[in-house]
């Protein structure tokens, strides 16, 4: 009997231990299917980060082969090069799409892209150059806009604010007053006209706001009118904005997205050097 108890006493932690091993197999067992999932998380993650990299990329190449194949820079042997605009081949880049309308080019930054325009706003938000599927869009011209823009008293161009510091995505930049300041020049370029323009000020406004999108107006004056309204909400501008609005007739305005609460927009709005000196040499 002593002997029988001694062995039933010896046996209950073998059961323990037995138990024990078991419930470590099983954390062995989860701790490699966590560190495996955390793996192939990472992996996804990775692919997704490439592939978004490889279409930034793939998209630098598409703009930088556009304006190797339809622009020709002013020759650097001209003594006028640095204010002269770029010659675009309208006859090709049409072959290659009958909506481009125009040109947009923003000396000293990446801005330099053909502007297209479709029957409303929304393909080329989507679509590349040849009309083929495209995250990344084009820049394009509002569908109520006059083509090939600067005809209305206010053409809008829309572009992407890209991550990688493409599209329009430097004139977000331009809300800094030292770098509007560094900023003297935008061409607008149409097949019959090269518009030297700069920017005239930037200001802030909602998705929502349907009162930029007027392009036609009763009267210089309204027109005029609607411009100050804006000019008050200018998170960087020309000193004397109020004295070119006086004598402005036309504006560019350049739409990208940003990321401020209340906001979602950037408006860059140009005015025409020639109407800006006009204007200047007036008040003197």
């Amino acid at each position: 009997m002593a002997k029988r108890q001694r062995r039933g006493t010896h046996a209950a932690p073998v059961a323990q231990t037995s138990g024990g091993k078991g419930h470590r197999g099983w954390r062995r067992v989860l701790s490699t299917i966590l560190i495996v999932v955390g793996i192939g998380l990472l992996i996804v993650a990775a692919g997704i980060w490439g592939f978004n990299q490889y279409r930034y990329w793939r998209q630098d190449q598409v703009t930088k082969e556009m304006a190797q194949k339809y622009v020709t820079e002013p020759s650097p042997t001209d003594s006028s090069a640095a204010s002269s605009a770029q010659t675009v081949d309208w006859e090709s880049l049409k072959a290659m799409n009958d909506e481009a309308v125009g040109w947009i080019e923003v000396p000293g930054t990446v801005v330099n892209y053909a502007v297209f325009q479709h029957s409303d706003n929304s393909f080329y938000l989507t679509h590349g150059p040849s009309k083929e599927y495209d995250v990344f869009g084009q820049v394009f011209m509002d569908y109520q806009n006059t083509a090939p823009g600067m005809v209305d008293q206010q053409t809008i161009l829309y572009g992407h604010h890209l991550k990688n510091g493409t599209m329009f995505q430097p004139l977000f930049l331009l809300k800094d007053q030292e770098t509007f300041d560094n900023t003297p020049t935008v061409w607008y370029l149409t097949e019959g006209a090269s518009y030297e323009l700069e920017p005239l000020f930037v200001y802030f406004t909602d998705p929502n706001d349907t009162t930029v999108r007027q392009f036609s107006f009763s009267s210089d004056e309204e027109f005029r009118s609607y411009l100050t309204e804006r000019l008050a909400k200018a998170v960087s501008r020309r000193a004397d904005a109020e004295q070119i609005i006086q004598g402005t007739s036309h504006v560019l305005t350049l739409s990208t997205c940003n990321y401020y609460e209340g906001y979602g927009r950037s408006i860059l709005v140009c005015v025409p050097k020639s109407e800006a000196n006009a204007a200047t040499a007036a008040s003197n």
